[in-house]
């Protein structure tokens, strides 16, 4: 019974020795590719080198399988860079040398790179800037003709898109936005409870926490956790509608994209996040009461009902407000750079990092901005 021949035998390269009168040759076979190579590429890269050294072997690579350019450069780094003077080939094994030949013969150039001017790097970001600038502005103006389109055609509202934003942003955010509150009232409470030991003025703690969570912490803490965890993965879900093309089969389809995908976000995070900014306000003072009944021994029942005397209710109009003002532009922007990302996962990357940053950028800058306009409200 004959033997069954494996698949791989003689794919694997090999080198033999033969002597002609007075010629001594080396002759390879085999597969020279990465299939071949992979068996036992270092044990061959030793011969190779030491047959190398003695000029007097002819090399003869007529009979290679196959030879790849794996192949081809093993031999090509074995001969020291440089065809041997005594080289039998075929014409398609001779053009992968050539193509060796030419890429070692091309002199190294290191890419300096030139700072560019400071003109032409403001004119840059100036431009940048105005790029943003106009997309941020068709996006609103977008969002405000379809408000018209949907007051005259109540029926085309995305109800189902608007309520699966709604838990996303909202729902599934109430952990982390309550473990972060509770945090910062306890650490706030303890802080402050520090000083107001020193002048004996510890019922004013009520008054301190009330103010700065209800008024400026619970907001702010709520929107930057929401541009960071929600303002991303609305980016980041846009952007994958554009690597896999699904932006341009609604195009195609005639469905609008601002309709579909916009809208329904920003109306979400609109109301999500005033309803987690009480959310947050509420865990952050429950927080700051326990630290506060520990450390100064003022009550529970103490503290609620001196809450509602020692911060106005214009506080926590303000911090509502604020929560829709961040939602809609954290969503704006979220939805401004999805948008703007490319077909590759480079881009993806990229504009995800820049929405998260230019989110909370723009929150804090809103936050300031409210601190100005209502400085003289319920203070």
């Amino acid at each position: 019974m004959a033997q069954q021949r494996s698949p791989d035998q003689g794919f694997t390269p090999s080198i033999e020795k033969i002597t002609v009168s007075d010629r001594r040759i080396l002759r390879l076979k085999g597969g020279w590719n990465l299939r071949g190579l992979s068996t036992d590429s270092r044990s061959l890269r030793e011969q190779l080198k030491a047959y190398a050294r003695d000029e007097t072997w002819e090399w003869d690579i007529r009979d290679v399988a196959a030879l790849d350019s794996a192949g081809a450069f093993l031999l090509w780094r074995a001969w020291g860079e440089r065809l041997p003077d005594k080289l039998q080939v075929r014409p398609e094994q001779a053009s992968t040398f050539s193509r060796l030949q030419q890429w070692s013969a091309r002199p190294f150039e290191p890419i300096v790179r030139q700072p560019k001017p400071v003109g032409e790097r403001i004119r840059g970001l100036v431009s940048a800037g105005t790029d943003h600038l106009t997309s941020l502005v068709s996006i609103l103006g977008q969002l405000i003709l379809d408000v018209g389109h949907l007051l005259r055609h109540p029926s085309d509202v995305p109800w189902r898109e608007i309520s699966a934003a709604i838990h996303e942003t909202g729902g599934r955010a109430l952990g982390i936005t309550a473990l972060v509150g509770f945090l910062i009232g306890i650490v706030v409470s303890y802080l402050s409870s520090l000083q107001l030991q020193a002048f004996g003025a510890q019922i004013y703690i009520v008054n301190i926490l009330g103010l700065s969570i209800i008024r400026e912490l619970g907001p702010l803490l709520a929107a930057i956790l929401v541009a960071g965890r929600s303002g991303s993965a609305m980016t980041a879900r846009i952007g994958v509608m554009r690597v896999t093309q699904e932006l341009d089969a609604l195009e195609a389809l005639g469905i609008s994209r601002s309709l579909r995908l916009v809208f329904p976000k920003v109306v979400a995070l609109a109301i999500a996040l005033p309803l987690l900014v009480v959310w947050t306000d509420a865990i952050a003072l429950l927080g700051g009461s326990i630290a506060a009944h520990f450390e100064l021994g003022v009550g529970y029942y103490q503290f609620v009902t001196k809450l509602p005397d020692a911060v106005p209710v214009a506080n926590f109009a303000i911090g509502f407000g604020k929560g829709a003002v961040f939602g809609l532009f954290i969503a704006v922007l979220a939805c401004h750079f999805g948008l703007r990302i490319e077909p590759n996962t480079e881009s993806l990357g990229n504009e995800t990092t820049r929405s998260v940053v230019a989110s909370i950028t723009l929150v804090i800058l809103i936050d300031a901005v409210f601190a100005i306009l209502f400085r003289n409200i319920g203070l």
